[in-house]
């Protein structure tokens, strides 16, 4: 068994795919500029060692009200406030353009590029595996281009089973392209997908929620999720559960965050 196995890890590095499954890595100075993408949340950073690994897959993943909009929003804004260009893949075409120039992104440094995937599609179950792939392309495209400090794939409310349709390889390759580069590569769902053997994945869940008293109404919190009222949104308090692979350990993690809107009036 010992031997089979040095010999698949062996092909393994001369194809250059080693590095898709759990090899350990040497460690990365955390203020290595190069090596590190940081998030802007100083908590997070801390238990991260600095940020998320360049050259590598990372996710964030969580259910609808986790945090996972709230944290993409500052990682994006904490990359091109470094001076970064970033691109944002988003598959169901939710981005919202206001709230990201509230959490300080700076947009003449965002390529954003819109997808369409129907999260109801009834009898066309297909429509949704065409998006999906158009968008996984328009990605790989971003990637292969380089010059960006961050790419994100934003398939957070895609349907479940279209995305577990997609092929494994869809992800290796995806490492294999983002592999030696200054890209922190970001993948965003409700749940995970793939990452590198350096990349790791951000569980969220939300542990409470706050509100502005504005006088406006108020906010209530059901079994599947949170809905808005007319008030404003104070913030969350989010559990960040951050788990790491590697070939003879699995690292886990929490750290809790809070996140808050940027006041509008």
């Amino acid at each position: 068994m010992a031997l089979a196995r040095a010999d698949l890890e062996s092909l393994l590095r001369v194809r250059r795919l080693d590095r898709t499954l759990t090899t350990a890595l040497p460690p990365v100075d955390p203020h290595d500029d190069r090596a590190l993408a940081p998030s802007g949340i100083p908590s997070l950073d801390a238990r991260l060692g600095g940020g998320l690994r360049r050259g590598h897959v990372s996710e964030i993943v969580g259910a609808r009200s986790s945090g996972r909009t709230s944290l993409l929003l500052q990682t994006l804004a904490a990359s091109t406030t470094r001076g970064e260009l970033v691109a944002l893949v988003d598959a169901l075409d939710m981005f919202d353009v206001e709230s990201a120039a509230a959490a300080g992104i700076d947009l003449d440094r965002l390529l954003w590029i819109r997808g369409h995937v129907v999260t109801n599609p009834g009898l066309c179950g297909d429509i949704n595996q065409r998006a999906l792939e158009q968008a996984i392309r328009a990605f790989t495209l971003v990637l292969q281009a380089g010059n960006f400090g961050l790419v994100v794939l934003d398939v957070a409310e895609a349907p479940t089973p279209a995305i577990r349709r997609l092929p494994f390889t869809t992800w290796m390759r995806v490492q294999r392209m983002v592999e030696g580069s200054q890209t922190a590569c970001l993948l965003v769902g409700s749940e995970p997908m793939a990452r590198s053997s350096a990349g790791l994945t951000l569980r969220l869940a939300n542990r409470g929620l706050g509100i502005a008293d504005s006088g406006l109404g108020g906010l209530e919190s059901g079994g599947s999720g949170i809905r808005f009222g007319e008030s404003l949104f104070d913030g969350l308090s989010v559990d960040a559960r951050i788990v790491r692979a590697r070939a003879r350990e699995r690292e886990e993690s929490t750290v809790t965050l809070n996140t808050r809107a940027a006041d509008c009036a």
